[in-house]
C-alpha cells in the first residue's frame, strides 16, 4: 500500500492479539431467532431441517479452516474452537471471529434449499459472536459440558411447553404458567401420563446438541482410510467420553475412529 499523509490514522487501531498458549472458542449465538422461527414456520418443539442447515453450516466453517479443531452446537448456537496452538491471522481476535462469522452466515443462507427446499427464506438471519480463550483443559471440557448441560434444560422444557400446547389445548401462557417451578422429574411425569411420551426415545441431536470432530474413517471399496469431519451427538456431560476425546484436544493430529453411523455429512466426503 502507498503512504500518504493519511496513513496515521492506522494508530488508532488497537492491537487485539489474544493469549497464547490458549484454547480459543468462537461462540455464535441466533438474534431474534423466535422471530426468526416463527416466520419460516419452524416446527415446534423442534424442527429437524433448521438444526440440520445449522449443522451443515458449521461444517463448511470446519472445511474452510483446518486450525479449527472442532465444533459443538444445538438450537441457534454454535462454539467453534481453534487448536490450541493455532495462529491464524496472528491470534487477532477480531479477525478470527469475524471469518467464523461471515462465513457460518453465508453457509446458512447458501444452503438453505439444500434443507428447507420450496419454503422461502424471507429475509438473511443474524447471528452475533463471542471470543473466550480458555487456558485449561478443564476449562475447555468444562465449557463443552456447561453447553450440553443447557441442551438439556431447554430442550425438555420445550418439548413439555409444546406438547401442553399442541397436543393439551393450552394457551402459551398457561403452558408457562404449569411449568412454572417445576423440575426435571415434573416435566417428564407430564409428558408420561398425559400424553404417553418418554423423554428418553427423543432423538439423541434434540437432547444433546451435535459435535463435530476430526475423525477417520476405512473407505469399503479403497480400504484406505479417509479422514472426515463427523457429526455425532455423544453424552458430553460423561467422563468416559473424555477418557477417549480428551488426548485428541493436545494431540488433534491423532484422530480417532469414526465408530457411529454413517450419516448424510459422512456420506457426503467419501
Amino acid at each position: 500500500m502507498a503512504k500518504s499523509s493519511f496513513e496515521y490514522v492506522k494508530t488508532f487501531e488497537l492491537d487485539d492479539t489474544v493469549l497464547p498458549n490458549s484454547w480459543i472458542v468462537v461462540r455464535l449465538d441466533g438474534k431474534c431467532f423466535h422471530k426468526f422461527a416463527d416466520d419460516h414456520n419452524f416446527k415446534k418443539p423442534n424442527d429437524i431441517r433448521a438444526l440440520r442447515l445449522m449443522n451443515y453450516s458449521a461444517y463448511s466453517v470446519l472445511r474452510e479452516f483446518n486450525e479449527l479443531l472442532l465444533a459443538y452446537g444445538q438450537s441457534d448456537e454454535y462454539s467453534f474452537i481453534f487448536k490450541k496452538d493455532c495462529n491464524l491471522y496472528k491470534r487477532r481476535a477480531a479477525k478470527l471471529l469475524t471469518i467464523v462469522n461471515s462465513k457460518f452466515s453465508s453457509s446458512y443462507v447458501f444452503y438453505w434449499r439444500k434443507f428447507f427446499g420450496d419454503e422461502e427464506l424471507k429475509y438473511p438471519p443474524t447471528f452475533d459472536g463471542r471470543l473466550i480463550l480458555y487456558p485449561s483443559q478443564e476449562n475447555l471440557i468444562d465449557y463443552l459440558k456447561w453447553r450440553q448441560a443447557d441442551v438439556h434444560i431447554n430442550n425438555l422444557y420445550n418439548t413439555t411447553f409444546w406438547a401442553l400446547v399442541l397436543k393439551g389445548n393450552l394457551t402459551p401462557s398457561q403452558a408457562e404458567k404449569r411449568l412454572c417451578g417445576t423440575l426435571s422429574a415434573d416435566k417428564n411425569e407430564i409428558l408420561f401420563k398425559e400424553f404417553g411420551e418418554n423423554y428418553n426415545n427423543e432423538p439423541e441431536i434434540f437432547k444433546r446438541g451435535t459435535l463435530l470432530t476430526r475423525k477417520c474413517i476405512t473407505d469399503e471399496e479403497s480400504k484406505k482410510s479417509v479422514k472426515i469431519i463427523a457429526d455425532v451427538h455423544d453424552d458430553m456431560l460423561k467422563n468416559n467420553f473424555w477418557q477417549e476425546f480428551s488426548g485428541h484436544l493436545i494431540k488433534p493430529k491423532n484422530l480417532l475412529a469414526h465408530k457411529g453411523s454413517m450419516t448424510d455429512m459422512i456420506k457426503e466426503q467419501i
